[in-house]
């Protein structure tokens, strides 16, 4: 079969975040792996979601020989520094060039997010893959899988003979999307057919709270994309494809980054012109038509905090606080203190907030012991908005090494290495808190069980993340409720102040078009 170079770099960057991404947050692992490059990659990734897991084993399975590059990922943040771009960029290019001079290659997966902007570059996969079509040429095919939150661009549609992207936000699909990409590679080595590429670009922005698959409209946005690809019809659902269509992606996009090309598109890919071009146009119109539909209510931290505990008093399972604005996985510290205030503010006794990552107090409450008092305040260590720590009559109830494997649907397999980890209590209010040393977004059980929190059993429960909580939380709720409180993730697009954004784009849905 074919020698396929395999390898990825992964970053979805807030270019309105306080923090950039260095060469060490791409070598440090979290619950992911970190830097890998190099044969051991291949059985590094195994059992993990993620997608370059399972492009390995969709290429293992049909005889494919890999011929593995670099991988590497780093936590939401702000702009990636130049030097790590250039080193994993670098790493990536020369490695491809000794494969080629070795022998010749006949494909390329890589595992992107969409989402990347470096210092020197607006797109950085954009540029990747120019760099990687220019050493390579034009007939050998590049397919990537793509986030959910792509800010798909000209250039990347361009210079990828094909991209795959994630269908569902929690992304519980990673590593089934890489094994999609490679499916798609596999058949084009053996199909040697060119591809058609139909793009489309949405002139509106998603905020990422409704960009949720789980509910309306994306879900039936999503339906619609899945009945396409089939070769489905009303009449039809379940279809063939017949209708020359080979793969459709959709990405809602990743508002919170200041580039030209920022906002949702749509790629179909297909041996018949027509027929990519109408699924594109029939795609990008249903999104369109349901332009309004993409909003709903959000809370203050007051007004959450004043409704879950009226909810609280007859509920059966918790109610769950989405502090969407502080997500570390869209750029968000995980350390602003407004949901917490309140909660504390109001006596919301039993309650827990988490994960605030705050390395200092982490550390503190490890070294101080469990019944310990922790001297200093928590949180808002980064300083977002102004923000200072709470002061409050913290005591030490437990204690973690930060280490353990994640259970849930988005991060099932993932190993965890974020401590040291606390629970901590203010005696006055019964209010908790869990923290940890390094940002990690707060969408799996286990980072409560291991200080010793049962997720179940609490009335109220305070979720440092936008969507991807919904996997493993949203099951075990009463009622989630959105909270609009201080962070770097701002949900509605129109307080950004963008600079580069293109001209003619709303800036949310049914806005003004950006002069």
């Amino acid at each position: 079969m074919g020698r396929i170079a395999i390898g990825g770099f992964q970053h979805e960057t807030n270019t309105f975040a306080p923090q950039r991404a260095t060469w060490e947050d791409f070598a440090r692992a979290d619950a992911w792996p970190g830097y890998l490059r190099g044969p051991e990659l291949i059985d590094a990734v195994r059992g993990y979601n993620i997608p370059i897991a399972g492009a390995v084993e969709a290429l293992r399975v049909r005889g494919h020989e890999l011929l593995p590059l670099c991988w590497c990922s780093a936590p939401p943040s702000s702009y990636v520094a130049r030097d790590a771009y250039e080193r994993v960029a670098g790493a990536m290019l020369e490695d491809l060039r000794r494969y080629t001079d070795e022998g010749a290659i006949d494909g390329v997966y890589l595992d992107l997010h969409g989402a990347m902007v470096a210092e020197h570059h607006q797109d950085g996969e954009g540029e990747l893959l120019r760099r990687l079509r220019a050493q390579l040429g034009d007939t050998i095919p590049i397919v990537t899988s793509l986030d959910f939150h792509t800010n798909m661009t000209p250039e990347m549609v361009r210079d990828a003979t094909a991209m795959v992207g994630y269908r569902t936000y929690p992304h519980i699909d990673m590593a089934a999307t890489g094994a999609r990409a490679a499916e798609l590679l596999d058949r084009l080595l053996r199909e040697r057919r060119p591809l058609h590429k139909a793009f489309r670009q949405i002139d509106f922005l998603i905020p990422l709270v409704w960009q949720c698959t789980m509910a309306e409209p994306t879900a039936g946005v999503f339906a619609l994309l899945d009945e396409i690809e089939r070769g489905g019809t009303a009449s039809n659902p379940g279809g063939s494809h017949n209708q020359g269509i080979v793969s459709v992606t959709h990405t809602p996009g990743f508002p919170p980054a200041d580039i030209a090309q920022c906002g949702p598109a749509v790629v179909v890919y297909g041996h018949d012109r027509e027929a990519a071009e109408a699924a594109a146009d029939r795609l990008a119109a249903m999104i369109r038509e349901r332009e309004a539909e993409f909003a709903g209510k959000l809370y203050t931290a007051n007004e959450a905090v004043s409704e879950a505990l009226q909810l609280a008093k007859t509920a059966s399972k918790p109610i769950v606080l989405a502090d969407i604005q502080d997500n570390p996985g869209a750029g968000g510290t995980s350390d602003t203190v407004g949901l917490l205030r309140a909660l504390i503010a109001q006596r919301a006794a039993g309650a827990v907030i988490g994960v605030i990552v705050d390395p200092e107090a982490a550390t503190a409450a490890a070294a101080a012991g469990e019944g310990a008092q922790l001297d200093i305040g928590i949180g808002a260590k980064v300083g977002y908005a102004g923000e200072t720590p709470v002061e409050a009559d913290w005591r030490v109830v437990r204690v973690g090494s930060g280490e353990f494997t994640g259970t849930g649907p988005f991060y099932g397999g993932a190993q965890f290495r974020i401590g040291p980890m606390a629970l901590v209590t203010d005696a006055a209010s019964g209010v908790s808190a869990v923290l940890a040393a390094k940002r990690i977004q707060a969408a799996d059980q286990e980072m409560f069980r291991h200080v010793g929190v049962e997720p179940t059993q609490v009335p109220i429960l305070g979720l440092k993340s936008t969507v991807h909580f919904r996997a493993d939380f949203q099951p075990i709720a009463e009622t989630v409720l959105c909270v609009v409180s201080p962070g770097a993730h701002i949900s509605d697009p129109a307080e950004f102040p963008y600079r580069h954004l293109r001209p003619g784009i709303r800036l949310h849905p049914m806005g003004p078009p950006r002069g």
